[in-house]
């Protein structure tokens, strides 16, 4: 019995959809459906509608677009482990098939992390030397960039798997959230896991906690540039064209920071908050970000408006 238990163990996890209340599974389904919906409709507009005006084709509006990539393949990361519980209620996952869903969700949320310093990084060109803006940002130091935001996060994320897979696995093999991460697998290991801590701290101090302090240091430096404007129409002006990125940061931090701390310090709250934080943390940013920019960016709007009424007059 042991030596069948030990063998599942090994070779699957079992995932967890709503803590204690596996029956209520399916009342989840709809609205988790919903919002892959939003994710694509909204991602994909934004795809479509930068590709098709001619005024959008800009350094920030490139940007926008991994943005959009990144977010939709984000989601699409979770959407195996999300539809087996809720939708087909099998909370069961191959061990292969849980670490290869844990390295592309660790994945894209470090390139994720790097395209919005990569925006910050254009929105601090824009303001600090507007008339060369297009001459610096050009398509081949775009192409740079891009290329090593996946680049960095193809790197630091690729040991996790094998990390993982050096470590057995003979006790509980019950994950606290309906997808993969590398932090909630490690913990059932029936092991020494420092190396995971200490590789897992590593990678995140150098990657999302060094993009912060770059994020905050470049706004620190908009500010200052903003502040030496002797107009004050002009200074809003400049700081309108940053809303949509510093809803984007806040959009990605905040709830990382919330399940971080949750995750460390509210072991006494109730599961289905640690569960709720979670889901919010992958699914919240792709659903918002592109209704933040369809909203704050004129051009982008505008040009959503003209195909809903086309449609409307052809109807």
């Amino acid at each position: 019995m042991n030596s069948n238990t030990s063998h599942k163990n090994y070779h699957s996890f079992i995932l967890t959809g709503i803590p204690g209340m596996p029956d209520k599974n399916p009342w989840m389904a709809f609205p988790l459906g919903f919002l892959y919906t939003l994710t694509v409709l909204g991602n994909g507009t934004i795809l479509a509608v930068v590709k098709v005006e001619q005024s959008l084709h800009e350094p920030m509006y490139y940007f926008l677009c991994i943005l959009a990539l990144t977010d939709v393949s984000l989601s699409i990361s979770t959407l195996p482990s999300m539809l087996s519980i809720f939708w087909f209620n099998v909370p069961e996952i191959p061990f292969n098939a849980c670490v290869t869903q844990m390295f592309f969700i660790h994945g894209f949320g470090v390139v994720e992390s790097g395209v919005l310093v990569s925006m910050a990084f254009d929105r601090f060109v824009a303001i600090r030397d507007p008339l060369r803006y297009v001459s610096i940002l050009t398509h081949g130091l775009i192409g740079k960039i891009i290329l090593v935001v996946f680049a960095r996060a193809l790197c630091v994320v690729f040991p996790v798997p094998f990390l993982i897979k050096r470590l057995p696995f003979c006790r509980s093999n019950v994950l606290s959230h309906s997808y993969c991460l590398h932090q909630d697998a490690m913990r059932l290991a029936c092991t020494s896991t420092r190396v995971n801590s200490l590789y897992g701290l590593i990678v995140v101090i150098l990657t999302l906690g060094l993009d912060a302090l770059i994020i905050l240091f470049s706004y620190i430096l908009i500010l200052k540039t903003v502040l030496g404007i002797a107009s004050r129409a002009e200074r809003l002006k400049a700081l309108n064209t940053c809303l949509s990125h510093i809803c984007a940061v806040l959009l990605f931090y905040i709830p990382l920071i919330g399940t971080t701390m949750i995750h460390r310090f509210g072991k006494h709250l109730s599961p289905i908050m640690h569960m709720f934080m979670a889901n919010i943390y992958l699914l919240l940013p792709p659903v918002l970000n592109p209704i933040v920019y369809s909203v704050k960016t004129k051009q982008i709007r505008r040009r959503i408006i003209q195909v809903f009424q086309g449609r409307k007059n052809r109807a």
